[in-house]
């Protein structure tokens, strides 16, 4: 009886083990691929902000997905003008229009963002022990770059938040830190 106890205890070990293996695959987020990055022409990629543009021949990395959301997201903070002429390029991808650097919005990666379902809804990003609530209206897309109509920029990663100068400042963030930042999000109910 006791053999059948240690087996039994073992199989039920091992299940547990490739139970959470398997659970923990399904959690993370794996590239998707890969693009091959084209010189902007000339004028054709807007550096406000410290904004990357494409490099010709460098390959970037895609995603389709982001880390899963919780309740306190890891993130990475990036710096965006989504003003009309500012490096966020064309309108925002919610509701076409183009808005203030005094306002908190914000532009989550392409798995984030899921096919619009978090537009014009808010999110609290959490930093440098202060929060402030963003209203998102674009996406940052993972998915492809390097062309017009990503401004020549490359695709985003996938864990950013991209925010307004407004968000910055609500964070409390030293001027001359602003364009990359460690943060938690969450949505709002």
């Amino acid at each position: 009886m006791k053999m059948f106890s240690y087996k039994a205890s073992f199989l039920l070990l091992v299940i547990l083990v490739l139970t959470s293996f398997v659970y923990s695959e399904a959690q993370q987020c794996r590239p998707s691929g890969r693009i091959k990055g084209k010189k902007a022409p000339q004028g054709q990629c807007n550096k406000e902000n410290d904004s990357d543009c494409c490099k010709n021949g460098k390959m970037y990395t895609t995603y389709e997905c982001s880390p899963s959301v919780s309740s306190h997201t890891k993130a990475y903070l990036t710096l965006n003008s989504f003003q009309k002429g500012g490096d966020g390029g064309g309108p925002s991808e919610c509701d076409n229009k183009y808005h203030s650097d005094d306002t908190p919005v914000v532009a989550l990666s392409t798995g984030w963002f899921n096919n619009k379902s978090r537009c014009l809804n808010n999110i609290t990003i959490t930093a440098n022990g202060r929060s402030v609530v963003a209203m998102v209206v674009d996406e940052c897309d993972s998915t492809m770059g390097c062309d017009e109509d990503h401004d020549y920029q490359p695709p985003c990663q996938n864990n950013i938040v991209d925010a307004s100068k407004a968000v910055w400042k609500a964070l409390n963030v030293p001027h001359e830190q602003w364009g990359g930042l460690d943060i938690t999000w969450s949505q709002n109910a």
